[in-house]
């Protein structure tokens, strides 16, 4: 490594870098590597940062920033991106590419160990152990896991089985052993040598080389059967099955196409995805995202590389050919860089991308419902504050009642969970006991059947009840609740249309609420759905009732007759042109001639 003399400009350094390939290191005034770079010719890469004009402003900050470069000289580009990585990764300098990778997706372990365990992890410890993975899905890992414990008879123990400590009989069997999940390594019942073959197995089936596994299966089953050894050779077969079932599930791409990496990448202004497929004998083994953070104006060449460096380097199994969606410049050590123009390897191509797209969506999702839970938090904080309540109102109800005169007198319940209507929720009533337009009433036998069929059931009450209403409709809400016994357990307001003034139970002096608060508007919102529910509820009812009623005032017709005519004629002018033998049709002979004089009289 050589250092530029501090004295020099940055330009005068950058003229002074070999023409080797290698990588570069910006500094800043505080001697902070703010940059890292690797390049096929130092100098040339390094001088057009301060002979061509930046295309960006981020550029700009950066360029005006370097103080001194420092610079490493290595053999080849292959070395350049290795440790280019590797610096990035160790300093995390401020311009570069933040390499983002979900620490928490699973791997499959087999430990470095006497009897190693294999199990399922999610961290990576450099202590020998061999990991496969990772894997974007649990399910997928526990199904893996499943297949090998089928297949294989393994301990689970943490015990140290060293040679030494078995000799001296420490340990005594457990109930792995007696429901035959392990062979007793534990006090010597199983050769270590045995246990290895069974560990070399499940490395062939982690890394997708099942052709050979079944073979050698297959070659042992025969060979156990030929030996007259029948018991044993029923296990292989048993065996085999169990890798044939679980190979016809695998996704198979080509049965043509052998072992690959596919790459695609997919990209905004601010974020770029990258998708690795890994083939292993035509199918796909696994298929992993990487989210790339842009820092300056970096080509989809340079991203793409980066995540194919980070990518191969925390691979256990990497393969000598590469698909890629175009060709680039750099070149990777023993490495076939395929750019298909069509065929399976484009299908592959596709289908890399579209994994990549749906990482994207799915990463959006969860930054909209972060964003949203935030504007929730925010929002029920305020509403428990501005409507003085004990709790953040999360899950409201508000009532409301509708009728004409009082007939066909209705209600509705609307439901908001984080200041947001939830329609599944929402609730129609038939008013039962109330007779005449009697809404304090009509709210009574409401609050009653909902919370008392809640209390019932064992529903969650909610935190905050809204009656549309001025203190009579509050009122009648409360002495509902105290009769169900649950007043003291949820809170209840009223909310008047004139003035949009608030009252509490048991206080005379209205709320009043700032016009623009937003607790107010969600109050008002909940206020206008539940009244526009119970009206539209209140007309179909109306409608129902009014089309029915002419057909319920022949004698001898009862509502199910009249609902089946309705049903089949749609209206009672359907129902009125229909001709006898349909009308017996519908609802028998005696009811359809009821029906058909009516209709004969009346024209």
């Amino acid at each position: 490594m050589s250092t530029s003399e501090i004295n020099l400009s940055p330009k005068e350094q950058a003229r002074q870098l070999p023409l080797s390939p290698g990588v570069y290191q910006f500094y800043d005034a505080k001697d902070i590597i703010i940059y890292v770079g690797k390049a096929k010719s130092l100098r040339k890469r390094v001088l057009s940062y301060f002979t061509k004009k930046p295309d960006s402003g981020k550029l700009r900050v950066l360029v005006s920033k370097i103080v001194q470069i420092q610079h490493i000289v290595v053999q080849s580009e292959q070395d350049a991106l290795l440790l280019e990585n590797s610096l990035i990764k160790e300093y995390q300098p401020r311009y570069n590419i933040q390499l983002r990778d979900d620490k928490t997706y699973p791997w499959i372990c087999i430990k470095n160990e006497h009897f190693p365990r294999v199990f399922m992890t999610r961290r990576k410890v450099n202590d020998g152990s061999i990991y496969y993975g990772p894997y974007t899905s649990v399910k997928m890992v526990r199904s893996i896991m499943d297949v090998v414990r089928s297949l294989y008879k393994l301990r689970t123990c943490k015990l140290d089985l060293s040679p030494r400590k078995i000799e001296q009989g420490r340990y005594k069997v457990c109930l792995e052993y007696h429901i035959e999940n392990c062979k007793g390594p534990c006090v010597g019942l199983q050769s270590e040598a045995d246990y290895l073959s069974a560990i070399d197995e499940i490395k062939k089936l982690l890394s997708g080389n099942l052709h050979s596994l079944m073979l050698e299966v297959k070659q042992r089953m025969l060979n156990y059967a030929e030996n007259f050894d029948f018991e044993k050779a029923q296990l292989m077969k048993d065996k085999l099955d169990f890798l044939e079932r679980y190979q016809s599930k695998s996704v198979v791409v080509s049965s043509r196409l052998t072992n690959l990496e596919v790459y695609a990448i997919v990209d905004d202004e601010k974020v770029a995805y990258v998708n690795r497929l890994f083939v292993v004998e035509g199918r796909v083994l696994s298929s992993h995202t990487l989210e790339i953070k842009k820092k300056l104006d970096e080509t989809k060449e340079d991203l793409l590389i980066s995540a194919i460096v980070e990518f191969r380097s925390q691979a256990q199994q990497t393969m000598s050919e590469i698909v890629l969606p175009y060709p680039v410049e750099y070149e990777l050590d023993n490495v076939n860089i395929t750019v298909p123009q069509r065929g399976e390897k484009v299908k592959l191509l596709e289908f890399s991308k579209r994994n990549a797209l749906y990482f994207r969506r799915e990463k959006l999702e969860q930054a909209t419902k972060r964003r949203e839970n935030t504007r929730d938090n925010a929002l029920m904080k305020k509403m428990k504050r501005d409507l003085r309540l004990p709790v953040q109102p999360r899950h409201i109800e508000c009532f409301d009642n509708s009728n004409i005169h009082g007939t066909n007198p209705v209600a509705s319940c609307v439901v908001f969970k984080n200041g947001r209507p939830s329609k599944k929720d929402y609730r129609k009533f038939h008013i039962k006991t109330v007779v005449g337009a009697d809404d304090f009433a009509s709210m009574n036998e409401v609050l009653n059947r909902r919370y008392g069929r809640m209390i019932q059931e064992g529903d969650d009450l909610p935190d905050l009840i809204v009656v549309d209403g001025g203190k009579g409709q509050l009122s009648s809400a409360v002495e509902a609740l105290k009769a169900l016994g649950i007043f003291e357990k949820v809170s209840v307001i009223g909310i008047a249309k004139r003035l949009e003034e608030l009252y509490y139970p048991g206080d005379k002096t209205p709320l009043y609420l700032d016009k623009r608060s937003e607790t107010l508007r969600v109050l008002q919102h909940m206020r206008n759905e539940a009244h526009r529910f119970a009206i539209s509820f209140h007309r179909d009812v109306r409608s129902k009732n009014s089309v029915g009623s002419e057909l319920e005032s022949i004698d001898g017709i009862g509502s199910k007759s009249v609902q089946a005519l309705l049903g089949r004629f749609h209206s009672v002018e359907g129902v009125k042109s229909a001709s006898l033998e349909l009308l017996v049709d519908t609802i028998g002979r005696s009811r359809a001639l009821k029906v058909h004089d009516y209709f004969k009289k009346r024209n």
